[in-house]
């Protein structure tokens, strides 16, 4: 099982947290004190998990579209591990792989990739086509927060 540990600041109890629950505010275990909710990490989603990871949050979320062999998704991916520690508790990023999941691409006509797509209570409220600047995918972010 994969996933993050996480000390609880109150017991020091260790805790894990499966990487596709890592989204959801996180409680000690043993005495039930929350563990800081954000961990700072990329959420991947997939078929089996994108609704309920878009809609299991009130807080804004970037899914970003990549494929492995694509030049500008591996030049952006460091961005995007950039902006989910920096967005840590205040927004959720996530990435889908398009070479592994193709329902959720379709549903949302993903024809390029990088594809960006920001979501505000489920609803789809942006999108961005191409490897762009972090500081435009950060503004983009603070005008959902």
């Amino acid at each position: 099982m994969t996933g993050t540990l996480r000390v609880c600041p109150s017991c020091g109890a260790k805790n894990r947290i499966p990487s596709d629950k890592q989204h959801l505010s996180a409680k000690c275990g043993r005495c039930g004190t929350s563990l800081a909710a954000a961990t700072g990490s990329v959420v991947e989603v997939g078929d089996h998990n994108f609704q309920q990871v878009i809609n299991s949050t009130d807080k804004p979320v970037l899914v970003d579209f990549f494929s492995p062999t694509c030049g500008p998704c591996r030049m952006l991916a460091p961005v995007i591990e950039k902006l989910a520690r920096s967005y840590a508790g205040r927004a959720l990023i996530c990435t889908c792989d398009t070479s592994r999941y193709q329902m959720v691409p379709s549903k949302f006509q993903i024809r390029g990739v990088p594809t960006l797509i920001f979501f505000k209570n489920g609803r789809v409220v942006d999108q961005v086509v191409g490897a762009v600047p972090e500081s435009e995918l950060a503004q983009r972010l603070n005008s959902l927060l």
